[in-house]
């Protein structure tokens, strides 16, 4: 079945808490862990129903969330979501204290318990009323980005339709695109910080609620991280700002110098090269057409796909007024289809988003055709961007498909990107690990951190006196900071991972498609550890990994230059 026909009917919840507890009556009286087992394959069976439901509301609503009806649907979702998982928690912790739990553990493995157990810690009934809220106010934060519409020369734009003009080969295009963002920002200060103060107190008060110090633990729970914690984290972060942040330094004044520029100023970042970025050949329906080409090149997995992709119409990329804001993948779980959203604006990062959230899409569509239990059809998150953050380096034979004689400019442009990128990605990070640590900072406050954080990270910049930008803001564009809190390092993580496969697929391209295709295909029935192991990879935050990988990527850009 296409998108557009899936039909829509609304989930409901007094339904679903009958069918859960009869299922948890099941679990109960059951006399063997068989019976037990099939109780909790109907629950799985009744979650795919449910979280289909709500997805197709949230998709339909980031296509235009001006749709009073989907907007309201949206609004209904986020309100019951927290009860969902409440349910969810009570089948888990009925799986948990079963008297057959070893049995179960023989049968499904003893990584789901591990993940119920995480699951498990990560809410209770008395957080409800504080998650119904946390997700109004994420929602809100989505529809105030939604409606960001600039003036540009005479036109109305949506915002992230800048993005052209902030890779102009023109410096003071560059400049006065940064200015307009930043002024759209700074005219919404007041509601943007009281957003973020109203998030953190929420969330802080979460997780004192669940007996913990700070919302720090309860948001690590909540991404299922079962095989690294603070501590690999922090280390992580250190081994960035250590080994990488000086060769991404060396690529910034490569940059510099290509330009022309004595020194980069902030406006300057995008545009790596003085006669403008590689840019894609086309339309967005011919983006779209050389990305089903590539996939069908790719190998035969890839290419069935593509075709159940497009033919389904399971994505939607251009970028227009009402549309929310970013890219992502997502599920719909009873027809085993994946989803792609996105805004095209007409710059290399379409290309990037396509790639990446194919690399999800794949996943996802190869998953949701294993025999296995649904809980362990995805990994943990950082797994997921390798999946998706890899295809993006594993697609490159192809990508001339999208830049014709442009391609080595774009290979070069995304190689340092993907560096770029991990500094910025940690600095992220940080800056959250200082928030929640210390949620009564004031906004200003807030801002102070994010500048020490650019000193510590990205040493290069100069604000030049940009609005916005200049007084420590500059963090409020990134919507995970307000949406999805600490995921930002999984796709450090990820990158890192990625590198590596790159590097690897350079030495031996068919040998490097196989290892990552089984680092798909093991799902989520082994943890992000043990699928970079199998794959024969370093762990990211493993002693020693950052210098390894950024002196060979290093090696790379040498014999490259441009």
């Amino acid at each position: 079945m296409k998108f557009p026909q899936m039909p829509y009917r609304r989930p409901d919840l007094a339904a679903i808490e009958e069918k859960t507890a009869g299922i948890l009556r099941r679990i109960s009286a059951a006399a063997s862990a068989e019976e037990q087992a099939r109780a909790y394959l109907d629950f799985e069976a009744l979650e795919r129903e449910t979280s289909t439901a709500c997805t197709l509301a949230s998709i339909r609503h980031t296509i235009d969330t001006r749709d009073s009806f989907y907007d309201q649907e949206n609004d209904y979702v986020d309100e019951i979501a927290p009860a969902l998982q409440e349910l969810r928690q009570r089948i888990s912790l009925a799986l948990l204290g079963s008297a057959f739990r070893r049995e179960l553990e023989e049968r499904f493995g003893k990584l789901l318990f591990t993940n119920l157990e995480i699951s498990a810690r990560s809410m209770k009934p008395e957080i409800m009323p504080l998650m119904q809220e946390e997700n109004r106010l994420r929602s809100e934060y989505q529809k105030l980005c939604a409606s960001a519409v600039v003036d540009w020369e005479g036109t109305r734009l949506p915002l992230p339709r800048l993005g052209p003009f902030k890779e102009s080969a023109s410096r003071e295009v560059r400049r006065r695109a940064y200015e307009t963002e930043g002024q759209w920002y700074d005219s919404h200060r007041e509601e943007l910080d009281e957003l973020y103060d109203r998030l953190v107190k929420n969330r802080t008060a979460q997780g004192r609620t669940m007996g913990r110090e700070s919302f720090i633990p309860v948001a690590y729970d909540r991404l299922s991280r079962n095989c690294w914690d603070v501590r690999d984290a922090a280390a992580f972060r250190e081994q960035i700002a250590r080994d990488m942040v000086p060769l991404v330094s060396r690529v910034k004044d490569r940059q510099a110098k290509r330009l022309g520029l004595e020194k980069l100023k902030f406006f300057d970042d995008a545009i790596r090269f003085p006669d403008g970025n590689a840019v894609p050949q086309g339309s967005a329906g011919d983006i779209l057409a050389a990305g089903r080409e590539m996939y069908r090149q790719l190998s035969p997995q890839t290419a069935e796909f593509i075709d159940f992709l497009y033919d389904g119409e399971l994505l939607d990329v251009l970028s227009r007024e009402g549309k929310a804001p970013g890219g992502y993948c997502t599920e719909l779980a009873d027809y085993k289809a994946p989803f792609i959203f996105s805004n095209f604006v007409g710059t290399s990062g379409d290309v990037d988003v396509l790639t990446h959230e194919a690399g999800h899409a794949f996943a996802a569509y190869r998953a949701a055709r294993m025999d296995c239990l649904d809980a362990l059809k995805s990994p943990t998150i950082e797994a997921c961007e390798c999946h998706s953050m890899s295809m993006e380096f594993l697609t490159a034979p192809w990508h001339s498909l999208f830049f014709g004689p442009q391609t080595a400019k774009y290979e070069r442009d995304h190689c340092e990107q993907a560096l770029i990128f991990l500094p910025y990605g940690c600095m992220v990070d940080e800056f959250q690990q200082g928030v929640y640590e210390q949620p009564g900072l004031s906004p200003e406050e807030r801002n102070r951190l994010w500048l020490d954080l650019e000193r510590k990270y990205r040493p290069w910049t100069d604000f030049d006196g940009l609005p916005f930008y200049s007084r420590g803001a500059g963090w409020q564009r990134q919507l995970h900071i307000y949406q999805e809190p600490f995921y930002y390092l999984d796709y450090c993580m990820a990158q890192m991972v990625a590198l590596q496969f790159w590097q690897a697929s350079l030495a031996n391209r068919e040998d490097t498609w196989n290892r990552y295709l089984r680092f798909v295909d093991e799902a989520g029935t082994r943890t992000f550890r043990e699928l970079v192991e199998d794959a024969g990879l370093r762990l990211p935050y493993a002693p020693g990994c950052a210098a390894e990988v950024g002196e060979s990527v290093g090696r790379w850009l040498e014999s490259n230059p441009m």
